[in-house]
């Protein structure tokens, strides 16, 4: 027998991914034509980009040598220089291209500031329910991630983050519109959390994933209208979720151009550089997709409302949050959530995800509670997740 070679501990300790955990309860079944499975467990678009997307990507393909050979560590200057004048217009503010940097995803983008900014044994602030490959890679690192518990709204308060943070605390973690939560953070929550990091010298990283779906009209917040906004706030973005290219991985940093410094060494290491074609997709996306991109927040923003009016109308159950790709419930069953997400599978065909995948462990909200992923699922979709729901008794 092979002998197992020494694992490092941080490694060991950390949970394994909860969608491929779910994918798992589902290996080996088989569901009927007249009920199949809805999976509302994965918050990634299924359908492919717009033909035009996809055509500039193949057209690159086919005829710029440079796609195919390495870039710049930092991403494409068109594409980092279309961001910052995008961000400039939008959020009130000032970027520059130099305080924009291109990554392989999100994922990529928090595990490339978190290495410049904590080392193992620190803490890094994170509120509940957090996102699951945010915990993950602290964990990994060997880092401490502190539990920021959330009110009855889901949204995180920083009088209360401030009693957590100690002399190991480096940064504070938000993201909004929220995954898992799906809720949208108020402006003056933002600015709050901005002063708070600000007076304690802490990094505010705030992942804005799903800004493109945030249900608001104007600016989410007024972070970027800080004319010092750069000594203390980091945002995350992706453009997975509004140009369909969760296979080309492409990601984004705003943040000071110090602090991209530092980055870059990570993604040197790490990646070399962003992918060729998913840049050329993302700038072409941002060029030409304006009004493609508003006709799916409606779609996503009409589905957001269907899930509202839904639970609304199911006894027992209570929407705790709901907006972007996501809705967060608390279920009613005695059973904890990880039994009864086991249970729909095989009783509902619904495949969803626990709460106690996004809390710490032993958490008791986290036994009551389930996100579920709605965004791949239509108006009709919706109406038999509901159906299916009301008959469920595990």
């Amino acid at each position: 027998m092979t002998q197992i070679k020494p694992l490092n501990p941080a490694m060991a300790a950390t949970d394994p991914p909860p969608v491929m955990e779910a994918r798992r309860w589902i290996a080996g079944l088989t569901f009927p034509a007249d009920k199949p499975l809805i999976n509302v467990s994965q918050a990634a678009p299924v359908d492919l980009p717009p033909e035009g997307l996809r055509q500039a990507i193949a057209d690159a393909a086919l005829y710029d040598p440079n796609a195919h050979l390495y870039g710049p560590v930092l991403g494409l200057p068109a594409l980092r220089a279309e961001i910052a004048s995008q961000w400039t217009q939008a959020y009130g503010g000032t970027v520059l291209a130099d305080q924009v940097a291109i990554t392989q995803g999100c994922n990529q983008a928090f595990c490339a500031v978190l290495s410049t900014l904590a080392g193992a044994g620190d803490e890094v602030i994170l509120p509940t329910p957090w996102y699951f490959n945010h915990k993950m890679w602290l964990d990994m690192q060997g880092l401490t991630a502190v539990a920021l518990r959330t009110d009855d709204r889901l949204i995180p308060d920083a009088e209360a983050a401030a009693a957590l943070i100690t002399g190991k605390t480096r940064a504070i973690v938000l993201v909004s519109p929220n995954n898992p939560g799906g809720v949208e953070y108020p402006s003056e929550t933002l600015a709050e959390f901005r002063d708070l990091a600000r007076a304690r010298g802490l990094a505010l990283i705030v992942d804005e994933t799903y800004r493109d779906f945030d249900g608001r009209t104007g600016r989410p917040h007024d972070l970027f209208a800080d004319p010092d906004w750069d000594d203390t706030f980091i945002q995350l973005y992706s453009f997975s979720k509004a140009y369909r290219l969760t296979g080309h991985r492409v990601g984004a940093i705003v943040a000071s151009t110090a602090r991209l410094a530092e980055v870059e060494k990570f993604l040197d290491t790490v990646a070399i550089c962003p992918s060729q074609l998913g840049q050329i997709g993302a700038l072409w996306g941002m060029r030409n997709l304006s009004q493609w991109v508003a006709g799916e927040r409606d779609e996503i923003l009409s589905r957001r409302n269907a899930m509202v009016e839904g639970f609304g109308a199911l006894p027992g159950w209570k929407l705790l949050g709901c907006g972007a790709y996501f809705a967060y419930v608390e279920h009613p069953f005695t059973k904890t959530s990880e039994e009864v997400c086991k249970a729909a599978v095989t009783e509902s065909a619904i495949l969803m995800l626990p709460g106690s995948m996004f809390q710490p462990e032993g958490s008791p909200e986290g036994k009551r509670q389930i996100r579920i992923a709605f965004a791949n699922i239509d108006r009709a979709g919706i109406d038999e997740l509901f159906k299916r729901l009301a008959a469920f008794h595990p």
